[in-house]
């Protein structure tokens, strides 16, 4: 028993010790991956971008921009689709972030999330130096009481950033995004 215990241990530190799972680190042509998304699909007037920078000895995303609520309006975002079903055992998102010092957002949406305004959120700050950051996923709320209080992580189809709800200029770098 104790070998096995050691060979788990030497070939599976992953399983042992809990490692993160990466879901995007920007490198590797991410604008592939990724798609920008603002309020003008539904006639707001928010606009802005999502660049994909090589720098300081990593990759990252940088979105800019101005939301606005005018004319029911107010967000913009980057999105990704998750390709692969996640694993039940993940309990949060951890994000590497610096920014302008506003608070910005998680968007998760999932399988049971049908309508276009539907999403679990989580809100974050984005200091102006690179921090990492844990959003376990009991800190997402649901945005209308149509959805389930709770989502279980093999039923996630999207990650976004978003800066949403107020009007501001947005200037977010992510770096790094994983589940733990």
């Amino acid at each position: 028993m104790f070998k096995i215990l050691i060979i788990v241990i030497l070939f599976f530190p992953a399983f042992c010790i809990g490692e993160d799972l990466i879901f995007d680190d920007f490198n590797n042509n991410p604008a592939k991956r990724w798609e920008f998304i603002a309020d003008s699909v539904m006639g707001g007037v928010s606009e802005g971008n999502v660049l994909f920078i090589k720098g300081e000895n990593k990759f990252y995303a940088k979105m800019i921009g101005n939301v606005s609520l005018e004319n029911n309006g107010g967000f913009i975002q980057f999105r990704r689709k998750i390709e692969q079903k996640l694993k039940d055992n993940l309990s949060g998102i951890k994000i590497t972030v610096r920014g302008n010092g506003l608070e910005y957002y998680i968007h998760i949406r999932t399988k049971g999330t049908f309508l276009p305004w539907q999403y679990y959120q989580a809100p974050f700050i984005a200091q102006n130096s690179w921090e990492e950051i844990d959003v376990s996923f009991g800190k997402f709320e649901r945005s209308g009481i149509m959805l389930s209080r709770k989502f279980i992580a093999k039923n996630i189809t999207s990650i976004a950033i978003v800066a949403f709800g107020k009007n501001h200029k947005a200037d977010i770098e992510v770096d790094n995004i994983s589940f733990y």
